[in-house]
């Protein structure tokens, strides 16, 4: 089968969509599916082999300058290349992208403007491209603010179209108001040009179906995967200091500060009589400021030699981190609508505690590698951690689970057969309407 993967860059940040869709197509293009991977914005940043075309369409210089200065709505294509390319795009990404929702609304209601928004040319311009290649069976567009896309494939290829949902709703919940409204609003009026959304955990499809008013029927689980070839399981041993960990962006509502918190508490109250607090992942520009409150104040009590920032870790360092950590812990204050880094680290045998909230809970109902704490009560989940340093034999227990839940439940290989079940069906029903029309 030919598939057309539509997916967006987002810069320099290692992006959980980026990961999880370029996983996806590696695993489809192993089995022996032709698929096309085309970024849009900027190149995709991901940790494992990138597997997406070299040419990124709806360029973010482009988008820019046709959302501010009108002349460039009608440069020659020719000459918009001069500012596609991917090396100028990872450059200029690496430096300025912005992506608060906060400073784009006018931008996200004109993308989804689709023909009707100052970004019309770029449709053109992949629409050219794919009609230049091998006639492709089905199109996944990555997410929903993409869907204006929808129509234009639909109608031009005549094939069928998917979207995915997968955490997009975050971004367009926080967009200001008229903006917001219409975005919404856009959205809803393209859902009739997709033929299947695939959602990628079970909350998330219902999530999503209510947000965004698609009708459940429209909407497949396809849950998340990820490549478990290199995921080294923690070695266990009697040891007198105990790690505690985080990974994922770096970001309020991921709960940093809370999990800082309670992990001086641990200390304080003698819970914890040796250990460290190792915190990994995407630190972004706006952020740097929340971190650096979180690091002077850990500096005030004392324990900054205790508690530290790792960075932004690739595929390795990654797995190596999670080999350092006893537990894992994500105290999150909003409904995480995926959890890519709670599979790793399940994957590598640690432990998880997180909230109760979105896929997270899933996650763990799925696998039983870790403890689900009521949102919002850091009380709870100083407990639970606590109970986790004094007792080895459960963290073991949790951490078998864990390995043997991902390697069943999501893994790459599931992923892509859920996704390929989809495609399948919709190629067959698009195959037999032409039959009998013809």
């Amino acid at each position: 089968m030919r598939i057309t993967y539509i997916t967006a860059g987002a810069g320099e940040m290692y992006c959980g969509s980026c990961i999880r869709d370029n996983a996806l197509a590696a695993e489809l293009m192993a089995s022996g599916h032709d698929v096309e991977l085309l970024p849009m914005y900027v190149p995709t940043l991901t940790d494992e082999e990138n597997v997406s075309n070299n040419r990124v369409f709806y360029g973010g210089i482009s988008v820019y300058l046709e959302q501010h200065l009108s002349v460039f709505r009608h440069t020659p294509w020719l000459l918009d290349r001069l500012w596609e390319s991917p090396w100028l795009l990872r450059t200029v990404a690496g430096r300025s992208v912005q992506t608060r929702p906060e400073r784009l609304g006018n931008l996200t209601v004109s993308v989804l403007e689709g023909h009707h928004g100052n970004q019309a040319k770029e449709i053109e311009k992949l629409l050219h491209w794919l009609k230049h290649q091998p006639k492709t069976d089905v199109v996944d567009i990555s997410n929903s603010m993409l869907i204006a896309l929808a129509k234009p494939l639909k109608e031009t290829l005549q094939v069928p179209v998917c979207c995915t949902l997968q955490g997009e709703d975050i971004f367009l919940g926080n967009l200001q108001e008229p903006y917001r409204e219409r975005a919404l609003n856009l959205i809803e009026k393209s859902v009739p040009y997709v033929d299947r959304f695939l959602a990628v955990s079970k909350y998330c499809a219902e999530h999503m179906s209510q947000f965004l008013n698609i009708p459940r029927e429209k909407i497949e689980v396809v849950p998340l995967g990820i490549n478990i070839n290199g995921y080294t399981r923690r070695p266990y041993g009697k040891t007198d200091r105990f790690t505690l960990g985080y990974f994922g962006r770096v970001a309020p509502e991921k709960g940093v500060h809370i999990l800082c918190e309670i992990y001086k508490k641990l200390r304080s109250t003698g819970k914890i009589t040796s250990g460290a607090l190792k915190i990994g992942g995407y630190l972004a520009h706006e952020h740097e400021t929340y971190l650096s409150s979180i690091l002077e104040q850990v500096r005030q009590w004392g324990l900054d030699s205790e508690v530290t920032y790792e960075g932004k870790l690739d595929r390795v360092k990654k797995i190596e981190f999670f080999n350092k950590v006893d537990v894992l812990a994500v105290p999150a204050l909003y409904d995480a609508p995926k959890g890519l880094a709670l599979l790793e680290a399940m994957a590598c045998g640690v432990p998880i505690v997180v909230s109760r909230r979105g896929t997270y809970t899933e996650l763990i109902e799925q696998t039983g590698g870790g403890l689900l704490i009521p949102p919002d009560n850091s009380e709870a989940f100083m407990e639970a951690i606590g109970q986790l340093v004094s007792d080895p034999i459960r963290r073991e227990e949790l951490s078998a689970n864990g390995i043997a839940g991902v390697n069943s439940y999501y893994t790459t290989a599931t992923m892509a057969s859920r996704a390929l079940a989809v495609y399948s069906d919709l190629v067959a029903r698009a195959s037999n309407s032409t039959l009998s029309v013809s």
